[in-house]
């Protein structure tokens, strides 16, 4: 069965998208990128090398033929801002697809759910492909959709946390009620079974960064999540059985010599 993750028409086989912040060494970056089987990889655009061609830059670490790069607008703290971020990164050729923060609050790294349906708006009137990372709202939710966002990424718990899912109930009603683009959990995931679980949830994706890099063996954890990612994706289409109070024997009692 082919079953791929699609955003905006275009089709990718790992819905593991992973970071490029906080590794211990560009090297380190790249063994845990191929160890992940992701196809799809986030940099943040105010925190590369983008000139000075002479110096050593991250983006010299990514094989462009093996990884789809997607700038994202991380340090902003306004629409205004994010939108000037987005324009430089297709200006200097990363992409015309975009990861959209906007923060609102130093602390929690919450977005600014305002500041960023608003600059939504913005790019797509200028052709981008946006993907916001957002609260677990479906009210924003629905606001982004219709502002033309290509995807929904709700937050698990706050950036580089390592929470988990702490709203399961949010992502449940997400899962339910949006339809109409992709679902990608964007945040808070700290171990393997964070990442199935979000999965086994109905979630299209899940976006990571710190879970890996910050790991005693950033290697072995991006192994661990792409088997996470793809036995809570079988598990999801499977269905899993209904949960009962009472147990229910494995062999049914019919037909049993009495």
């Amino acid at each position: 069965m082919t079953d791929h993750l699609v955003i905006a028409g275009r089709s990718f086989h790992s819905r593991l998208i992973v970071g490029t912040g906080k590794y211990r060494s560009f090297p380190e970056m790249v063994r845990a990128h191929a160890a992940s089987g992701a196809e799809m990889v986030t940099v943040a655009v105010r925190r590369v090398n983008l000139t000075d061609r002479s110096k050593e830059s991250m983006l010299d670490y990514i094989d462009r033929q093996k990884f789809f790069l997607l700038p994202n607008t991380a340090g902003c703290y306004a629409a205004e801002e994010a939108v000037r971020t987005a324009r430089l990164a297709r200006e200097v050729g990363l992409s015309e697809w975009i990861k959209l923060e906007v923060i609102g609050d130093e602390q929690t790294l919450f977005p600014d759910t305002e500041q960023l349906i608003q600059a939504t708006k913005t790019l797509v009137q200028e052709g981008f492909i946006v993907l916001p990372y957002t609260n677990d709202d479906l009210i924003v939710a629905r606001k982004l959709i219709d502002a033309g966002a290509s995807a929904v990424m709700p937050l698990a718990a706050p950036i580089g946390s390592g929470l988990g899912i702490q709203n399961v109930a949010n992502l449940r009603i997400l899962r339910e009620r949006v339809t109409q683009v992709p679902l990608i959990v964007d945040a808070g995931v700290g171990t393997a079974s964070d990442a199935a679980l979000a999965m086994e949830l109905g979630a299209d994706g899940v976006l990571m960064n710190t879970a890996i890099a910050g790991a005693q063996d950033a290697v072995l954890m991006a192994e661990a999540m792409r088997a996470a990612v793809e036995a809570g994706r079988k598990a999801f289409l499977a269905g899993r059985i209904e949960k009962k109070l009472y147990a229910t024997a494995s062999s049914p009692l019919a037909g049993v010599v009495r």
